[in-house]
């Protein structure tokens, strides 16, 4: 199984196809940093968004929904169609990201009493 899908739509491309578009994206991306709607008009799409769905990079594309700005690619379920909000998350700390005294502070700032 390739670590590249593709959907428009709602409708996985046969590898090939998802190889190719993804390489076309790869290449315009190169050029123009972060414009995602510059590449869904060349492609003919109203939208596309990278993501990712059970470990698989996945570009997503519809002909209907809107663009969204660009983000760092989100996870998605298993059944897809899940994207975060900019800024979005669990909330949930990152592992190894408090390496103080548990309560938020960085290491060496302890409260004064």
């Amino acid at each position: 199984m390739s670590g590249l899908a593709a959907f428009v739509d709602g409708v996985s491309l046969p590898e090939p196809e998802a190889r190719a578009l993804w390489e076309r994206f790869s290449l315009y991306m190169d050029a123009h940093k972060g414009d995602l709607g510059g590449f869904a008009r060349a492609e003919g799409f109203a939208s596309v968004r990278p993501e990712t769905r059970n470990g698989r990079a996945v570009l997503v594309a519809s002909r209907s929904a809107p663009q969204q700005p660009y983000v760092s690619a989100p996870a998605a379920g298993a059944g897809g169609g899940g994207t975060k909000a900019p800024g979005g998350g669990s909330g949930a700390p990152q592992r190894g990201a408090d390496r103080g005294d548990g309560r938020g502070r960085p290491p060496g700032k302890r409260r004064r009493r």
